[in-house]
C-alpha cells in the first residue's frame, strides 16, 4: 500500500513524521499527506473520512494549515454513527473556532444531538457547544441546554453547566433563564456536577446583578451548609487530596462566597462562623491545605468589615511568610499589599518578617517584599525601616540596588521628619549606590540644602566625609563639588557647627580645591561633573584668593579640551579671572534659594503655579474672549491659521548649558520692602551675575525661556510672537551679553523711547471678568504708522488685593509684539488704585488685516492662583 494514500493509518503518518531528520523532510511528508487527503475528499471517499480527519487533526497541531478539510467535520457530524460523530465533533473543536461562518450550518446538527437518545452523543454536543459556541448559537441552543441541567445522568448535568457558563458569558441577558437550574445544581451529592454548578452561579453573579440578588436570598445558607459539610466530612477515598476532602469544591464554594458577600453586610454576617471554622481547622503542612487557607483568606478580606476575621487572615499570611516554598510568600506578600489599606495596623506586626523577605534570595519575593513594606512606611517607623533598608543597600545584590535605592529615595522623601535626618539618609545612599541615583534625587538634595540656611556647614562637611570613603560614586561627587563650590569657606573655616557633629581634622583651602581638582580629573567622570566642577573652581577662586593662582592652572588645561562644552566654560571663566577680577566676587555669589515646592510641582511634571484653572466666577466675555481653561501655555500661540512650530527641547536651555544652573523658575527671592517676587530663568541668570534689574513681575517658565532674547525678541525664531516683561529687561549688557560676559562690560547707550503721538483711536474693553477688568487706549508713534502703543489699564472689581499679578500675550505671525515691565505686580482692592502697562505691537499688514491678540492673566487671591485667559478681536480697524 502506498504509505501515503488515504488508507495509510494514523500511527503511520505519525511514524513517517517523527522519522524526519529536517524540517524540509518533515514538511515533505505532510505535503504528500495533505495532497492524499485532498483527493480522498474530492472523490467522497466515505470510507477514510474518520481516518483523513483524524491525520488533519494531528497536521493542524504541527502548525500547517488543514482548512481545506473543514467540511469534513460537519459531514461526519451529520453521521449517525458514534465513532463518527466522534472525530467530527473533535475535529470542529480543533480546525474551527466561533468566528468561521461555516460554524453556522452544524448548529441544526447540535440540536439534534442534543436531544438524541444516546446520551454519549448528546455528551458529544455539549462539548462541543462549551467550546465553540458563538453568540448566534447561544440564542438558539440555550433552551436545550437549560433542559439537559434536569437531565438523569450526573455527566451530562455537568457537561450541561459547563456549557451553560459559555452561553451566559457570550449572551449575559440570558442568565435569567439559568438561574433557577443553577440554583438547584447547588443541592447536588455528586461532587462534579456540585463544582460546575457553584462555578455556573458564580460567573452568573459577575454578568447579572438580579442573578446576584437572587442566590443572595435563596442560596446563602445552603452554600454555608455545603462548606460546613464539607469542611467536617470524614475520608473519601474518590475525593480525597493529602487527607483534605476535595480541596477544589473548597475553593470554588469560598469564591462564591466571595462574590455573595462583596458589598453586603448582612450576606457576609451569614458566612462570618464557616470562614473563621475553615481557617482554624485546615491543615496548613500540606499545599492542598494552603491552597484552601489562601482562599479563605482572600475571602474575608473581600467581604464586609469584620476586624477580628481580618487579623486572623493576616496572622495566616504571616504564616505562610515563614514557609519555605516560595511560591507560598509570593502569593502571601501579594495578598498583604491587598491587605494593607483594609488593616494596616495588623499587617504592621509582621513588619519584622517582611523586612527579611526583602533580604530572600528570590528576586521576585525580594522585589514584592520591598513594594510591600514601601507601602507600611509612615512617620511613626519611617526612622527604624529606612535604617534595615540601608543597612541591606550596603550588601545586597548589583541587580537589586536600582529598584532597593529607588524605594529608599522616595521613603526619604515622603516621610522625612526633619531636614538634618533627610541629609543624612541621603547621603548614606549617596555613598553605598550613587550610580544608582536618579538625577532627581541629589537635584532634590541640592534643593533641600539650599532651603536649610541652619546647615549649610553641617552639609558641607558632611559631604566632604562621605567623598573620602566613597570617591567612586559619581553622584556623590556632583553633590559635594557643588556644595564645595557654595559653602566651601564654611568648611574651611568650620561655620556653622551643630552639637551632634563629630569632630572633623581642620580642612585647608588647598584639601578644598584637591576635593574638586581629583573630582575633574577622574577618567570616569562625565560631562556633567566636569562642568560643574568648572564652576566650583571659579567659584573657589572667589573664595579662596590664595588659591586662586593653582585654579586658574587647572581651569587653563581645559582651553584645549576636545569636548566643546568644557572647552568653552574654561575660555569664559579663564576670562572672568584674567580680565574682570574686580567683579568675580558679584558674579559668583551663592546661587539663590531654591523653592521647594516649585522643583517638587516641575519635577512631578505639572505646570507652574501661575498656570492654573481661575476658580473664580464665570466670565463675562463681550467681546468673544474664550473661556478660561488650564491648557498649556503654548495654546497662547494658536490663534489664527498660521502654523507655529514647537520650540526644540535644546533651544531654551543654552543659558543652562553655559553655566550648568536651572533656568527655570525655582524660588521666590526678596528685594527691597517686603514685595516677594518669583524669578524667571533669565531673572535667575542676572541674580547670579549681580548684573541688572529684574522687574517686578512673576512670569511662567515658558514665558521665560521663550522670551529669553533682547529687546523682545525670542531667541526661537518661530516662536518669536510670545512677548512677557522678562523679555525686556533693561541690562548694561546690550545685544551681545555673552560677549560682553567675556570682553568687557562696557556701559552701552542708553536706548531712546520713541516719541508717541499720532491720531487718537476710541479706548475698548479688552477683558472682562466677575473681578477684573482691563481697557486698552491706542496712540501712533510718530513716523512708523505700522506701530501701534497700546496702554493696558487693569482695574480690581473685587474688594481683595490681587498678588503677583502677570499679564501675558500672544500674538499672529503677521505681527509683532513687546511687552514693557507692568507698573506693579499687587493690583489694590475696587476702588484704589490700578495697574498700567504699555505694549508695542507692529503690524506688518496694516490696513490689510486688523490687529488679533490671545491674552493670559494670572494672579494670586488669598493664596490661591487664578488664571484668566481669552482672544480679543474687536481693535480698532486701520491700527
Amino acid at each position: 500500500m502506498n504509505p501515503f494514500s488515504s488508507g495509510t493509518r494514523l500511527r503511520d503518518m505519525i511514524r513517517a513524521i517523527r522519522a524526519s531528520k529536517t524540517a524540509a523532510e518533515e514538511r515533505a511528508v505532510v505535503r504528500k499527506e495533505c495532497a492524499a487527503i485532498r483527493a480522498a475528499i474530492s472523490e467522497n471517499d466515505q470510507d477514510y473520512r474518520h481516518r483523513n480527519l483524524a491525520k488533519l487533526m494531528f497536521i493542524h497541531m504541527l502548525g500547517y494549515p488543514t482548512h481545506f478539510g473543514q467540511m469534513e467535520c460537519l459531514k461526519l457530524i451529520a453521521h449517525s454513527g458514534f465513532p463518527e460523530k466522534r472525530i467530527g465533533y473533535l475535529g470542529l473543536m480543533l480546525l474551527l473556532d466561533e468566528r468561521q461562518e461555516v460554524l453556522m450550518l452544524v448548529t441544526n446538527s447540535i440540536k439534534q444531538d442534543l436531544n438524541h437518545t444516546n446520551q454519549y452523543i448528546v455528551g458529544l454536543a455539549l462539548c462541543a457547544l462549551g467550546n465553540i459556541c458563538s453568540a448566534e448559537m447561544a440564542r438558539d441552543l440555550a433552551p436545550e441546554v437549560e433542559r439537559l441541567l434536569q437531565f438523569r445522568d450526573p455527566n451530562i448535568r455537568k457537561k450541561a453547566a459547563l456549557c451553560s457558563i459559555r452561553i451566559i458569558k457570550k449572551v449575559p441577558e440570558l442568565a435569567e433563564n439559568f438561574m433557577n437550574p443553577a440554583a438547584a445544581l447547588l443541592k447536588e451529592k455528586h461532587h462534579g456536577v456540585l463544582l460546575t454548578g457553584v462555578q455556573l452561579c458564580t460567573d452568573m453573579c459577575k454578568v447579572s446583578t438580579e442573578a446576584l440578588e437572587y442566590f443572595r436570598k435563596k442560596c446563602i445558607d445552603g452554600l454555608v451548609r455545603v462548606l460546613k459539610d464539607l469542611s467536617n466530612s470524614p475520608y473519601a477515598p474518590e475525593y480525597d487530596v493529602s487527607g483534605i476532602t476535595d480541596p477544589f469544591l473548597h475553593v470554588r464554594l469560598l469564591k462564591l462566597l466571595s462574590v455573595l458577600g462583596q458589598g453586603d453586610a448582612d450576606t457576609s454576617d451569614a458566612m462570618n462562623d464557616i470562614l473563621a471554622q475553615v481557617s482554624t481547622k485546615t491543615e496548613s503542612n500540606k499545599n492542598a491545605g494552603n491552597a484552601i487557607l489562601y482562599e479563605c483568606v482572600a475571602t474575608i478580606m473581600s467581604i464586609e468589615d469584620n476586624s477580628g476575621l481580618r487579623v486572623l487572615a493576616i496572622n495566616i499570611l504571616g504564616r505562610f511568610l515563614s514557609s519555605r516554598d516560595n511560591n507560598i510568600r509570593y502569593v502571601a506578600l501579594n495578598m498583604l499589599m491587598k491587605a494593607i489599606s483594609l488593616d494596616s495596623q495588623a499587617v504592621q506586626r509582621h513588619r519584622a518578617t517582611i523586612l527579611e523577605c526583602v533580604k530572600d534570595s528570590d528576586a521576585s519575593i525580594r522585589k514584592r517584599a520591598l513594594e510591600l513594606v514601601y507601602l507600611l512606611v509612615n512617620k511613626s517607623n519611617v526612622k527604624s525601616l529606612t535604617k534595615e533598608l540601608i543597612d541591606y543597600l550596603e550588601v545586597s545584590d548589583p541587580e537589586f540596588k536600582g529598584d532597593l535605592t529607588s524605594k529608599i529615595c522616595s521613603i526619604v522623601e515622603k516621610f522625612s521628619p526633619e531636614k538634618i535626618w533627610y541629609i543624612d539618609q541621603m547621603l548614606k545612599v549617596l555613598s553605598e549606590a550613587g550610580k544608582f541615583v536618579k538625577a532627581e534625587v541629589w537635584h532634590s538634595l541640592i534643593v533641600v540644602i539650599t532651603n536649610a540656611s541652619n546647615l549649610h556647614g553641617y552639609s558641607v562637611r558632611s559631604v566632604y566625609k562621605a567623598v573620602q570613603t566613597a570617591r567612586e560614586q559619581e553622584t556623590l561627587i556632583r553633590v559635594t563639588v557643588w556644595c564645595i563650590g557654595e559653602y566651601g569657606e564654611m568648611l574651611v573655616h568650620n561655620s556653622g557647627v551643630l552639637d551632634i557633629e563629630d569632630p572633623i581634622t581642620q580642612v585647608t583651602e588647598a584639601d578644598a580645591v584637591d576635593v574638586v581638582e581629583t573630582a575633574i580629573g577622574r577618567h570616569s567622570s562625565d560631562l556633567t561633573t566636569q562642568a560643574m566642577c568648572l564652576i566650583s573652581l571659579l567659584k573657589l577662586s572667589s573664595h579662596f584668593p590664595s588659591c586662586s593662582k593653582r585654579i586658574n592652572d587647572i581651569i587653563f588645561q581645559y582651553k584645549g579640551s576636545l569636548v566643546l562644552e568644557l572647552q568653552q566654560r574654561a575660555i569664559e571663566f579663564n576670562s572672568v579671572m584674567g580680565k574682570h577680577s574686580k567683579i568675580r566676587s558679584s558674579l559668583v555669589e551663592r546661587m539663590p534659594v531654591l523653592d521647594e515646592a516649585t522643583y517638587s510641582g516641575r519635577k512631578a511634571g505639572s505646570v507652574s503655579p501661575s498656570v492654573l484653572t481661575s476658580q473664580g466666577a464665570p466670565l463675562k466675555l463681550p467681546n468673544g474672549v474664550a473661556k478660561p481653561t488650564s491648557a498649556p501655555l503654548i495654546d497662547l500661540l494658536d490663534i489664527s491659521s498660521d502654523d507655529i512650530p514647537a520650540a526644540s527641547p535644546s533651544d531654551g536651555n543654552f543659558l543652562q548649558d553655559l553655566l550648568g544652573v536651572d533656568l527655570s523658575p525655582a524660588s521666590s527671592q526678596q528685594v527691597s520692602g517686603t514685595n516677594q517676587i518669583q524669578k524667571s530663568g533669565t531673572d535667575v541668570l542676572l541674580d547670579l551675575l549681580s548684573i541688572g534689574t529684574p522687574p517686578a513681575q512673576s512670569s511662567s517658565p515658558a514665558l521665560d525661556i521663550l522670551s529669553s532674547g533682547q529687546n523682545g525678541k525670542s531667541s526661537v525664531d518661530s516662536l518669536d510672537k510670545l512677548a512677557s516683561p522678562s523679555a525686556q529687561v533693561s541690562t548694561p549688557l546690550g545685544s551681545s551679553s555673552v560677549m560682553n560676559l567675556l570682553d568687557g562690560f562696557g556701559s552701552n547707550p542708553s536706548v531712546p523711547v520713541a516719541k508717541v503721538n499720532g491720531p487718537t483711536y476710541p479706548s475698548i474693553v479688552a477683558f472682562e471678568s466677575s473681578s477684573l477688568k482691563a481697557t486698552f487706549s491706542f496712540s501712533k508713534e510718530s513716523g512708523n504708522p505700522q506701530t501701534t502703543v497700546i496702554e493696558a489699564q487693569f482695574i480690581n472689581k473685587s474688594p481683595n488685593i490681587f498678588s503677583n499679578f502677570l499679564f501675558q500675550a500672544a500674538v499672529p505671525k503677521f505681527l509683532q509684539l513687546q511687552l514693557e515691565p507692568a507698573s506693579s505686580i499687587t493690583l489694590p482692592a475696587s476702588g484704589n488704585g490700578s495697574i498700567t502697562q504699555k505694549l508695542r505691537v507692529s503690524n506688518s499688514q496694516q490696513g490689510k488685516k486688523s490687529l488679533i491678540m490671545r491674552i493670559r492673566i494670572s494672579y494670586k487671591v488669598n493664596d490661591k492662583d487664578i488664571l484668566e485667559e481669552g482672544q480679543i478681536s474687536n481693535f480698532p480697524r486701520d491700527l
